[in-house]
């Protein structure tokens, strides 16, 4: 059966205002303002058509989280959100639609790194999902493999420049960034110059200054600038766009925005922590400043405001949550007299629409088109999805969510959807929920919750569409 939504204010591109959308099978068929029966088939059938009222209500494509680490394992610790109950608060809070971070661990070949993801999600995902490479080892083997990556639907890595296991030298950050250019992918960083990182955590440790509130001690703003300067010189060189991962500070920004006048192509990253959190929860009692233990760590009110401003002007291109959940009890309480053992993550992929709805365009600092942009179309478009996904128009994947802007509510761990102990935005009020949420036209989430489990499918992707191209 079709269905028809009515009524609500569409948020397109262009703008938003009150139509309607027809749904036929998995697509969009029809967006605009008043679809009504057709006798020549380009309207609706009212005998076949399930009618949605949604007066009062926005309706936005389906939100992509580009940035999740699901059922991670970090080599002493394993984060309890897999892919049955993440996709599960994804789509509960509106994304219909999640890339989560495969890692090619050394010894591995990129083949086998997928296949173990591909694993993890197969049969439980509750939203659709695909998969960036983190690539940790570099050699002409993995280098060939690119390409075959590509015919299997991943055209995005990632390289890291912190963290001992994971960090390449900038050598094959280069390689790694010309083969991805050949593909027409794009190349992500965790931009944080990981000597330096080291360097400052052994001076700690020599004076016993292990405690929590120094977590954000060893990684100042200088050492996030320094890798995105690092990463953007590489990159020009290159001659390829690029993406900046969870980008946290104006220092780094500051990096971006000259590049950009020098003609870089470069993609920005920031996630809802670096809008809405800053660095003094660190001075809570360990157990309680252990929760925002992540990295980049948080920055000061400066910072947000420098991101939230850019989030307005277009400088800044998608949010992401970096979801990665640990409890407190059993895992991060593990580390709280030396942070160096404290779990890195937090949970955030349910509540990122509503932070951002609440705290974004109900406080008058984006709008609802930027809002849209930010979380369904450039993601889509930066990592080979769109016009699939990322936005109400036809011939779209009907991936649909349903918002009610007169909701309100707080947000808690003992309530959330996660499966976590804890959240951040512990009493965070907010403005706006999900009444409704389509996946590729079935009714995924309703009044009651998930209607149905493990729909979510793999999505292949091709080739990224460079949206600053001039």
């Amino acid at each position: 059966m079709d269905k028809l939504i009515k009524n609500g204010i569409l948020v397109l591109p262009q703008g938003h205002s009150k139509g309607d959308i027809l749904l036929q099978g998995e697509k969009i068929k029809a967006v605009g303002g008043g679809i009504s029966y057709d006798p020549e088939g380009i309207g609706y059938n009212p005998l076949n058509t399930e009618i949605i009222d949604a007066e009062g209500c926005l309706v936005f494509p389906g939100f992509i989280d580009t940035h999740t680490h699901f059922q991670l394992d970090n080599g002493h610790f394993t984060s309890p959100d897999d892919f049955a109950s993440g996709s599960r608060a994804a789509i509960l809070g509106g994304t219909t639609a999640i890339l989560d971070f495969a890692t090619q661990n050394r010894g591995e070949t990129l083949a086998q790194g997928l296949a173990n993801w591909h694993a993890m999600a197969k049969d439980k995902a509750n939203c659709d999902y695909g998969f960036h490479l983190a690539i940790s080892e570099w050699n002409q083997q993995i280098s060939r493999e690119i390409k075959e990556m590509a015919a299997a639907g991943v055209t995005s890595f990632k390289v890291y420049m912190a963290y001992d296991n994971l960090r390449l030298k900038d050598s094959e950050i280069f390689q790694i960034m010309k083969k991805v250019g050949e593909i027409g992918g794009i190349l992500g960083c965790h931009c944080e110059n990981g000597d330096l990182i080291s360097c400052l955590t052994d001076q700690l440790k020599a004076k016993g200054e292990m405690d929590v509130r120094n977590h954000p001690r060893v990684r100042p703003a200088q050492v996030e600038a320094e890798a995105v300067y690092r990463y953007l010189t590489i990159a020009e060189m290159a001659g390829v766009p690029v993406n900046i991962v969870h980008l946290s500070s104006a220092r780094g920004l500051a990096v971006v925005e000259e590049a950009r006048s020098r003609g870089q192509e470069v993609y920005v990253e920031t996630c809802p922590q670096y809008l809405l959190l800053e660095d003094s929860r660190y001075e809570l009692p360990p157990r309680q400043a252990a929760v925002y233990v992540f990295s980049p760590p948080l920055r000061k009110p400066a910072d947000q405001q420098a991101l939230w401003q850019a989030a307005a002007a277009g400088q800044v291109d998608t949010i992401g949550t970096d979801h990665c959940s640990f409890n407190i009890t059993g895992q991060k309480d593990q580390g709280l007299h030396d942070f160096t053992r404290i779990p890195n993550g937090i949970p955030g992929v349910s509540h990122r629409p509503q932070l951002l709805y609440t705290y974004g365009v109900a406080a008058g600092k984006i709008s609802l088109e930027t809002m849209a942009r930010l979380l369904s179309e450039n993601p889509a478009k930066l990592f080979g999805l769109y016009p699939r996904k990322g936005v109400l128009a036809p011939g779209s994947d009907a991936d649909i969510v349903i918002w009610d802007p007169a909701k309100t509510g707080s947000i808690k761990a003992e309530t959330q959807a996660h499966q976590v102990d804890n959240t951040p935005y512990e009493d965070f009020k907010v403005k706006g929920a999900v009444r409704a949420v389509y996946l590729r036209g079935r009714l995924a989430v309703d009044d009651k919750g998930l209607t149905e489990e493990g729909k979510g499918c793999y999505l292949a992707r091709g080739k990224s569409l460079l949206f600053r191209q001039k």
